[in-house]
């Protein structure tokens, strides 16, 4: 067995590589960045070599300079993760003329299917359905018009090289298929160093299913059931299951021996995934192979109890399967949710600063119940503009989906994260969503329940009932602590009202409060009781209650009066107030936002790549008006009604900060 592997990475799949590889009693090194010299995977790594400045232009996906901290650190083998090199055939070969192994698939199989354009017309030779499309190189933006005609709309613009929905695309019209050519070329190059671009029918209303495949190079390949990963934004996957809640057993053989014949027939070794879409009637069609290790692998983990990092480092080493087809067994369900730094009020645009507050839910591993995390960052940490916005994958466990969600759900709840903006209130509240419970979903699931964007979740009156229960019997409690620490009174607990009026999410409860030393009864003015049980002590920022017998978590913050409160994806503010004060706050007048709609403000810390207009210029409703890069991805902003440019602030190759003013309008 090896005795040192380079982790040809960062973030959270470096760690991850780190933790198995150090319980195979294998030492790591860990290359970084600038950017990253105070990252995690760096301090979990036995030793760490600097290979450059922040863009991974210059430092990740340089070879030379990976090349250089292999020789400096001896390292045996090397484990690319995924994303960066990790389908590079030239880094596999750089390796292989090292001596160095390669903890992947030989190179003969990452240029054929880690090509998406190569990968096409194998699959077509091998007799695998694949959905229609042009499978040449797309040379410029009027080509990819002309062939998007030709398809017919709506088409797929994807980066040959792409993968994490990085370089993707769709188009409606000629105009998207210039506008997604431009992007997809830019995102292409800056993410992966390969610009080629192709163009494929786009599907409506497709499951995205993906099957994962073992190889080892003795000639034994077993499939690992599904992966059920249609919750999308923008191609990127955002939550994933394990197995998929819409395949039979006899798709899912069907899938797994296509799948695992097609790998074979490339000489694939490794772990490595095979991509379908799946339309209503269970029809497949191939995708792509990944020829790598997935975002998602620790669902499939979950449900096989296969360490998919370890069986990757084996077969690299030469060793066979141990296991058979007949020996892989599904057992349970398992979900994972991306945690990104994005902030979902602002249409998901990503956020970058340091993180004041990190403390993921413990990790669990229990014969009913897990929960795992796997991360790359810590408190104190910062999230950089240079690299994805992942933060973490949350995985939980359960016999049956109902459990897993449910597991998922409390998880989430319990998940503190302050500093930066972060999509926490929008997992939650696909857990919740009643489309998403009963499995009936497909990739355009984000984009048709929440067209208009995430405007956040409305607790129904029953859970806005429970929140005003705890939230009136903690404010007691806080009430009690505040005239003790003032030292005025002598009996605290007679002398804080038993009347109350908790205002939260534009309702309003009356109740009273009749206290024990085990708790509280909260009684409603419609009669309605409730027994409220907890450990919370004021200032404590995550209150564990139990509320008419349901378990409750709530992320509290202090406000004047009352408290800020999220839960289950609803973030608001709670007001606990005598009914007197409640009386008087009837006459407080509301603070009115400030007009900023003769402003283009940059939505997001990034850099100003493109700008489209020139002052004094009127321009129509959905115009673009300038191009914003940030976290490898170009987001194009456009005018929201017919305009004029009074004043443009910023020029191409400018950093802003979020809220700063691009342009002004007449």
């Amino acid at each position: 067995m090896f005795k040192k592997i380079l982790i040809a990475n960062r973030g959270e799949i470096a760690c991850r590589v780190i933790k198995t590889a150090r319980e195979m009693g294998i030492k790591t090194v860990a290359i970084y960045s600038d950017a990253d010299a105070n990252a995690l995977h760096v301090k979990m790594a036995d030793e760490a070599v600097n290979i450059g400045p922040p863009p991974a232009a210059q430092s990740y996906i340089v070879i030379d300079k990976v090349m250089d901290a292999i020789r400096q650190t001896g390292a045996e083998a090397v484990h690319p993760g995924y994303g960066f090199l990790s389908e590079n055939k030239l880094f596999a070969e750089a390796l292989e003329a090292e001596g160095v192994v390669f903890v992947g698939p030989p190179k003969g199989a990452i240029e054929k299917m880690g090509d998406k354009i190569t990968s096409k017309k194998i699959a077509l030779d091998a007799g695998v359905s694949c959905v229609p499309g042009y499978l040449g190189e797309v040379a410029d933006a009027d080509e990819a018009v002309k062939i998007s005609g030709e398809i017919g709309y709506p088409v797929m613009i994807k980066a040959s090289a792409g993968g994490g929905g990085k370089g993707m695309r769709v188009a409606w019209n000629d105009g998207e298929a210039r506008e997604g050519f431009a992007s997809s070329k830019n995102e292409a190059a800056a993410s992966f160093g390969d610009d080629r671009i192709f163009i494929e029918k786009f599907i409506t209303q497709p499951r995205h299913i993906e099957i994962q495949v073992l190889c080892d190079g003795h000639g034994n390949g077993i499939y690992l059931g599904e992966r059920e990963c249609s919750i999308q934004r923008r191609n990127q996957k955002v939550i994933e299951e394990a197995p998929s809640p819409f395949l039979d057993e006899a798709t899912r053989k069907k899938m797994g021996e296509e799948a695992v014949a097609l790998a074979q027939a490339v000489g694939y070794t490794s772990a490595g995934t095979v991509e379908f879409i799946v339309d209503g009637e269970r029809n497949f069609f191939f995708l792509e192979m990944n020829t790598r290790l997935q975002v998602e692998h620790p669902v499939t983990e979950m449900i096989t109890n296969v360490d998919l990092v370890e069986q990757m480092i084996r077969i690299a080493n030469g060793e066979k399967l141990t296991m058979t087809q007949a020996d892989v067994k599904l057992n349970g369900w398992a979900m994972e949710s991306r945690l990104y730094a994005e902030d979902p009020y602002r249409n998901f645009l990503p956020s970058i600063g340091r993180l004041t507050r990190y403390r993921p839910p413990a990790e669990v591993n229990e014969k009913a119940r897990q929960v795992r995390n796997d991360t790359g960052v810590f408190e104190g940490g910062e999230i950089s503009m240079y690299y994805d916005p992942m933060i973490a994958k949350l995985c939980t466990w359960g016999p049956d989906r109902a459990s897993a969600i449910e597991h998922m759900r409390n998880a989430l709840d319990g998940f503190e994260l302050e500093g930066i903006g972060h999509n926490l209130p929008f997992l939650s509240a696909v857990m919740d969503h009643e489309r998403f419970i009963s499995g009936n979903i497909t990739t355009a699931f984000i984009e048709e329940e929440y067209p208009d964007g995430f405007q956040g979740v409305s607790l129904n009156n029953a859970s806005l009932q429970h929140v005003a229960a705890a939230t009136a019997a903690m404010f007691r409690v806080a009430e009690i602590r505040r005239t003790r620490v003032s030292g005025r009174m002598d009996n605290h607990e007679r002398r804080v009202g038993r009347d109350w009026v908790v205002s939260l999410d534009g309702g309003q409860f009356d109740l009273t409060i009749d206290a024990d030393h085990e708790g509280s009864n909260i009684i409603f003015a419609n009669g309605d009781e409730m027994r409220v049980t907890s450990d919370w002590t004021p200032g404590g920022q995550l209150a564990r209650l139990v509320v008419d017998g349901v378990a409750l978590v709530l992320k509290v913050g202090k406000i004047p009066g009352g408290f800020r409160i999220r839960t289950r994806g609803a973030d608001m503010k709670v007001h606990v107030r005598s009914p007197r004060q409640a009386e008087l706050a009837t006459f407080m007048l509301e603070k009115i936002p400030a007009d900023t709609s003769k402003f283009l403000l940059c939505p997001m810390p990034g850099l100003i790549v493109k700008i489209n207009v020139e002052e004094g210029q009127e321009v129509e409703e959905g115009q673009a008006l300038c191009t914003v890069e940030a976290m490898k991805m170009e987001n194009i902003l456009r005018a929201e009604k017919k305009l004029v440019v009074a004043k443009i602030n910023a020029s191409a190759g400018d950093n802003l900060a979020v809220d700063e003013i691009i342009m002004e309008f007449e």
